[in-house]
């Protein structure tokens, strides 16, 4: 009698394949969870560290001209370099010497920031410049006559635009002495994307609301929108320290960013520290120079 073959093996049934399918989903999903939750931590932190080194580069600024750069350059329309930003006025100390000999011979050759002798300059994306979780300003934007490139980052203009008792505004000249709250309790820089409609973040030069750069590479910790027509669907302020969407146009008034809960923002002492959002209350305090508030930044 043959032997029956008793080694075969016993299908799958249906729920058990759906079982296992789900199983299979359910680690997926987790899984990209965690690695997306690992993605932002280095971004935020690779964030940090070029706010770290724009710090910095405004120290050995300090150091070689006795004062901070101008936040935005103007002099009543004497300056050599009418409308540029700090951040340009940082490129020799960030490794970019060929780039600032480039800049000072386009003003030389002509004042007017969107003409062509700086339109390669005006386009040039500078990744230190820019946070990596903003992919706007990974890349130009086209607006027909020349390219711009944009910064997330926002030098502390004060209180108001009007008080200018920041560090960073127009004309600025301010030295470390003249911080009497402390170094340690004064912003330096924070976040802000380019807004909406790629008018305001300009890395290179720029007008901002009022020619004096405002919303463009400074800004208030309570800023008004004063750009009448651009933005005349926005409210006009005052805006604070809070959550902001990058397709929302009335965001370019305040500092945010793209990480969850709050943003990178450098100190004048040179320190970087990630300040939630619920520390809106304190930011006036830490925006002046000399407000003699008793305020520290949060751990």
């Amino acid at each position: 009698m043959a032997l029956k073959h008793k080694d075969r093996r016993r299908a799958y049934t249906l729920v058990e394949l759906l079982v296992v399918i789900a199983i299979i989903a359910l680690v997926m999903g987790l899984l990209l969870a965690a690695v997306q939750r690992i993605r932002c931590t280095a971004q935020r932190l690779e964030c940090a560290n070029h706010l770290r080194q724009i710090g910095v580069a405004l120290h050995h600024y300090h150091d070689n001209q006795s004062a901070l750069p101008p936040g935005c350059s103007y002099q009543n329309g004497t300056d050599p370099c009418p409308y540029m930003s700090w951040l340009t006025r940082l490129l020799p100390y960030v490794e970019q010497d060929a780039l600032w000999g480039d800049a000072i011979r386009a003003f030389a050759t002509n004042k007017w920031f969107e003409s062509p002798p700086h339109v390669p300059i005006l386009g040039r994306v500078m990744p230190i410049f820019a946070c990596p979780s903003d992919a706007t300003s990974q890349q130009q934007w086209d607006l027909g006559a020349f390219q711009v490139a944009f910064t997330d980052y926002q030098g502390n203009e004060g209180t108001t635009q009007v008080k200018r008792d920041g560090v960073l505004f127009l004309d600025s000249r301010i030295r470390f002495a003249d911080i009497q709250d402390g170094t340690s309790n004064t912003l330096l820089v924070g976040e802000r994307p380019p807004s909406e409609d790629h008018n305001l973040g300009w890395w290179y030069a720029g007008w901002g609301q009022d020619q004096d750069g405002s919303a463009e590479y400074v800004l208030c910790v309570n800023e008004m929108n004063t750009s009448g027509t651009r933005s005349s669907t926005c409210p006009l302020g005052p805006y604070e320290f809070a959550p902001g969407n990058a397709r929302d146009p009335c965001d370019a008034f305040h500092f945010w960013s793209l990480h969850p809960g709050g943003a990178n923002f450098a100190f004048a002492d040179g320190s970087v520290h990630f300040m939630a959002y619920s520390a809106a209350s304190i930011m006036p305090a830490l925006a002046t120079r000399a407000g003699g508030e008793v305020v520290s930044a949060p751990d």
